[in-house]
Parts: structure tokens; C-alpha cells; sequence
């Protein structure tokens, strides 16, 4: 299932089988013709940034921003990270309760993206929670068995100025 999201005021699903009965004809390298309900649309795909899944899509000569969620991106969406905005995170809150089995960093400490920063368990689960950027740990909020809320403050990363 994937998540449309048009010029940030319209929002839509669409499954891979919608996907897959869609009648699509690919004209040249960015253009398409679409047939749906018996109507001809022209689309064309006038700019793309494929690693932020953000497109500008030309329909009958209306240009939309297009930006497409999949399953992982939604779940990312779901626990609370926003999607795109890794490099502005200044902080790390806990996406559910649960409790702190493992901190792997200490303040003052460099990280990198997709560096592991503690584990919490909730629902006899264990999740480990990533660094969504590169930074400095400012502090640390958390101990080591410690049971935490929904939305408590775990990391703080320091800002560059």
C-alpha cells in the first residue's frame, strides 16, 4: 500500500494491485497517456528526487508536487519520526512504552546516520532506535532499565549554530 500525499493538501492510498490495473502507456522517457474511466490523461514527470520520493508530475497541463510513502515510510511516519526531516531531529522520543534495555551512547559522543542508539523493549519486542542523522549527543534522558512513556524525551542532539 502506498501513501499519495498531492501538493500537500490532498492525501491518498493505493494498493499495488490498483497499481498494476492501471491502463498505462509510456510514451517517452518522462511522458505517459493514461486511460482511466474512458478519459485520456497526459502525464508527464517534470522533476524527480528519487531518494526523498518527491516528484513534480504534470497532469493535463496542471502540475502537482507529488510525494509517495511506502510501507516502511509510513511505519517511520507511524512511530513518530518525521519522514525527510532526518538531518532537523533534534531530539529522540520513545514511539511507544516500553522499557530501556541498552544504551549504547554516552553524552558528547559523535554519531552517524543508522548508528544504533539504545534499545527499548515494548510488547516483548525488542527495538532498536537509530540515529536518524549525523550529530553530537547533547544528553542523555534515559538509564538503563529504566520504563519510559510514549513520547519521552530519550536523546537530545546538539544543534549547530
Amino acid at each position: 500500500m502506498y501513501k499519495i500525499k498531492v501538493s500537500d493538501n490532498q492525501t491518498f492510498n493505493i494498493s499495488e494491485k490498483s497499481l498494476e490495473s492501471l491502463d498505462i502507456v509510456v510514451t517517452s522517457t518522462n511522458d505517459f497517456h493514461i486511460l482511466h474511466d474512458n478519459t485520456s490523461i497526459k502525464a508527464e514527470i517534470v522533476k524527480s528526487d528519487f531518494n526523498n520520493k518527491m516528484y513534480s508530475i504534470k497532469v493535463n497541463n496542471n502540475t502537482y508536487e507529488v510525494d509517495i510513502y511506502n510501507a516502511l515510510d509510513q511505519q517511520i511516519e507511524a512511530l513518530g519520526f518525521e519522514i525527510g526531516a532526518s538531518k532537523k531531529v533534534t531530539d529522540i522520543k520513545a514511539p511507544m512504552p516500553g522499557l530501556i534495555l541498552e544504551i549504547y551512547v554516552t553524552e558528547g559522543q559523535e554519531v552517524k546516520e543508522n548508528d544504533p542508539l539504545l534499545i527499548l523493549e515494548a510488547m516483548k519486542m525488542e527495538n532498536v532506535i537509530h540515529s536518524p542523522r549525523e550529530g553530537k549527543i547533547k544528553s542523555i534522558h534515559v538509564k538503563q532499565g529504566e520504563t519510559v512513556d510514549k513520547n519521552s524525551l530519550l536523546i537530545e542532539f546538539e544543534t549547530k549554530i
